[in-house]
């Protein structure tokens, strides 16, 4: 896949860690063989993490993490190096860069690493400029436990075996190759139930609808699309009723109580949870709603930056389904894009979106957070069709 067929969202991403100077952005360049980072002698050129959109030939579309020096320094410095420990959540391999034989630092970002489950390759960076270089491949084997790659990015030494490297240290699970599953397969009739309201993006689907079609269009499946007011309309045009219905989460209820028998029911952002997340654990969460008291305290957590309009479905749909269940005096908090709070002790339950803009280690680091934490971790599909008691018709 392309750049340009590939969201963003669905790219494996590549963090750079190292020290302020190891040659980060460099090393980007080189394996890009493109400017894309800004470089420069002075310390601290980096300052938040950066991301660049690049395909990488034998690997495919990624997405570099440029990010600022692990030793940096200062009040504004520790700011900087907080910032770059938060784009380990969103790292699906990591390059640790090391130019010496002092690695304290490095040692503890491996650590880091390590702890959030990350898959990491040590790269000892300017080789052309290092004298020492058996000393410092040494040190590196024997303190971070790692065989290091060595490479000049001024030279473009030893590039195309880092490629290599990174090629054989994608995670076991980067990103799953089917949305849908075997919920359709070559031949089937799928339905698409999409509302066009005010929250429909003007001129354009969002990205899960386009991810979806796209999806069953090139695994041959028979795909319609319908808003909701067409609903009776398209379904009366089957000579057999659609193998699957894929709806809004918002009219979830509706369109279970219109759908066929034989046709299996389920959401885009159902269809997400399995996809970015873990919809096992989505699930069992979900029952939690039902322990939910007026004096408890849920967590909304959208993915998308977008200024919220009526009827907003994670600002007001959902909490008003809760307080419905549990009563007005219920606390529900709402926070948008990489917004998340380290600690989730004073929720009862987080619901979150079903997360397309961000990439499944992402998600993934937000639910090892909840279940460190013993809070039960939801999805929006989910939690509707729990609250609308229509869970167990829905197909995942």
């Amino acid at each position: 896949m392309s750049l340009e067929s590939t969201p963003r969202s669905n790219q494996l991403h590549i963090g750079i860690y190292g020290r302020r100077n190891s040659g980060k952005s460099s090393l980007i360049n080189a394996i890009t063989n493109q400017e894309i980072s800004l470089v420069s002698d002075v310390l601290g050129t980096t300052t938040d993490p950066v991301y660049k959109t690049m395909e990488i030939n034998g690997i495919g579309p990624c997405v570099f993490i440029d990010t600022a020096g692990i030793d940096d320094q200062g009040e504004l410095g520790m700011k900087r190096v907080e910032k770059t420990k938060l784009a380990i959540d969103k790292t699906d391999v990591a390059l640790i860069i090391c130019t010496s034989t002092y690695l304290t630092e490095e040692a503890k970002w491996v650590e880091l690493l390590k702890n959030k489950g990350v898959s990491y390759l040590t790269v000892i960076n300017k080789s052309d400029l290092i004298k020492n270089i058996k000393e410092v491949k040494d040190a590196v084997e024997k303190e971070l436990g790692s065989s290091p790659f060595i490479v000049s990015a001024v030279n473009k030494e030893g590039i195309e075996e880092l490629i290599a490297g990174i090629a054989d240290h994608l995670p076991a699970d980067f990103e799953k190759s089917s949305i849908v599953g075997d919920l359709a397969v070559e031949g089937d009739t799928v339905l698409l139930v999409m509302p066009q309201d005010i929250q429909a993006p003007k001129g354009r689907l969002i990205l899960p609808q386009v991810q979806i079609l796209r999806e069953k269009i090139k695994k041959k499946c028979i795909v319609t699309s319908v808003t909701t007011d067409k609903l009776d309309i398209a379904l009366a045009s089957y000579a057999q009723p659609p193998k699957l219905i894929i709806t809004d989460s918002q009219i979830f209820d509706l369109v279970c109580s219109k759908k066929p028998m034989e046709s299996k029911l389920t959401s885009f952002s159902v269809l997400f949870a399995g996809y970015k997340g873990d919809i096992g654990y989505y699930v069992d969460s979900a029952k939690k709603i039902d322990e939910l008291t007026k004096d408890s305290k849920v967590l909304i957590a959208e993915a998308c930056t977008h200024v919220p309009l009526a009827e907003d479905i994670g600002r007001e749909q959902i909490p008003r389904l809760l307080r419905n269940l549990v009563g007005p005096e219920l606390v529900v908090d709402v926070v948008c894009g990489g917004d998340f709070p380290e600690d989730l002790t004073g929720y009862d339950l987080v619901i979150q979106c079903g997360a397309c803009m961000f990439n499944r280690k992402y998600v993934m680091s937000r639910i090892d957070t909840a279940r460190a934490q013993n809070v039960p971790m939801s999805n929006y599909g989910v939690a509707i069709a729990h609250i609308k008691g229509i869970l167990d018709k829905v197909s995942f």
